[in-house]
């Protein structure tokens, strides 16, 4: 099975049955295997909401227009339909392999019902030995950040979904307890796995989020630096530490990240002493640790000018002053005698205002509470029950809640 969807559901085993990993359509290709994989889920959303308030950053919806409290969706989950390619071979006393994967979704509220294009967030080839590690280039998930969102037992279902309008995917616990890691293009070494220590660094595409067309700095209408050039790749890195004895197991990680962003306001037409340099840092600690039936995960981040939700996302203030963020989550599951995984989680991120900055209707924090069920009916369908419970605050007091009730499956092959 590829190797992030059978991290996906590995690392948030959220209790589906283990079998569940062990999916995948393996075709010898001469010197070649060829895994046939991937998922597909759908959710119906049924969602409440309390407040009509403007919260810049808030991911808790509210009321509509005409005052309408409640609204329904049928939307695809925090992990998006998938169908991946990864073939693998040995040559030459090295370990060869590629993937490519597309996600195509169920959510689309278009008159037509086609106008969500598939989404192609990997393409990549590695190479290695167990002996001296691997070496990744192409695209795939962030390294940040990323053991957070896999160990989130929203991954197999909803968590956060603001209005049910059709997006592409649900947020789960991404700007609820962590910063989303993305998929980016990057090159990254893995080391060898030192009796369950294992690191991986490497640099990332430095214009991820950043790359806003802009008008040119001399006002004229060329071309000419309608891009912001950013000043050096990104950096990404963590460690981790795996062990498992007398049916206990568990996994310790650290991580971290470095970007130097030119950025500026969204806006069309931006003069040069409008543009801000500064230097983006976050680091993240967790852990995952099970005992027979029963799991616990626990995770928190801080940062410097990273923003929330999505990386460098209300990062700086209009003022050219970088804010701070922090926050993370707590998660328990307990595998029923029925095989249902029932599973409770806590998680928040918060926004600091810039120095000198009253942050007004910025948004302080984004908090959700979940409560959810998984069921394994057959080896490779699940069945999902989950209730969310989101609240975003403003800096000035004001705030959005709503809640949300979501039924639904997910297939694994």
């Amino acid at each position: 099975m590829n190797k992030n969807i059978k991290l996906a559901v590995a690392g948030a085993v959220l209790a589906m049955s283990a079998s569940a990993a062990n999916a995948g359509i393996i075709i010898p290709a001469g010197e070649w295997t060829l895994d046939v994989n991937g998922n597909v889920n759908a959710y119906a959303n049924f969602s409440k909401y309390d407040h009509q308030a403007t919260v810049v950053g808030g991911l808790a919806g509210g009321k509509d227009k005409a005052g309408e409290d409640t609204t329904q969706g049928i939307n695809t989950g925090l992990l998006p339909a998938w169908l991946g390619f990864t073939g693998t071979t040995r040559q030459n006393d090295t370990d060869v392999s590629f993937t490519i994967s597309m996600q195509p979704n169920v959510s689309d509220n278009g008159s037509t019902g086609d106008g969500k294009t598939p989404l192609f967030r990997q393409s990549f080839i590695t190479f290695g030995d167990k002996s001296w590690g691997s070496v990744k280039l192409g695209k795939d998930i962030g390294i940040f950040a990323s053991d957070a969102i896999l160990n989130d037992m929203t991954l197999l279902g909803v968590g956060a979904n603001a209005n049910n309008s059709g997006v592409s995917t649900t947020l789960g616990g991404i700007g609820t307890g962590y910063i989303y890691a993305a998929w980016k293009g990057q090159i990254a070494y893995t080391t060898p796995n030192f009796n369950g220590f294992q690191a991986t660094v490497g640099i990332t595409n430095p214009n991820q989020g950043l790359d806003r067309a802009i008008a040119t700095l001399d006002g004229s209408t060329g071309v000419q630096g309608a891009h912001l050039y950013q000043d050096r790749f990104g950096m990404e890195g963590k460690a981790s530490y795996s062990f498992a004895q007398d049916g206990f197991s568990g996994k310790i990680w650290v991580g971290g990240a470095s970007y130097k962003v030119k950025q500026t306001a969204q806006s069309a037409s931006v003069a040069a002493t409008d543009i801000y340099e500064y230097t983006a840092d976050v680091a993240d600690i967790g852990a995952n640790l099970n005992a027979g039936n029963a799991g616990l995960t626990a995770y928190y981040y801080k940062g410097e000018g990273v923003g929330t939700t999505l990386m460098f996302g209300n990062g700086y203030s209009t003022s050219k002053g970088k804010r701070d963020s922090d926050g993370g989550y707590l998660q328990a599951t307990y595998v029923l005698p029925t095989k249902t995984k029932a599973g409770l989680a806590y998680g928040r991120s918060n926004l600091d205002a810039a120095s000198g900055e009253t942050g007004g209707t910025l948004v302080d924090s984004n908090e959700r509470m979940t409560a959810g069920l998984y069921h394994p009916l057959t080896k490779h369908l699940n069945l999902v029950a989950e209730f969310n419970d989101i609240e975003s605050r403003a800096h000035n007091g004001d705030k959005n809640r709503h809640k949300t009730g979501s039924l639904g499956a997910i297939l694994f092959f």
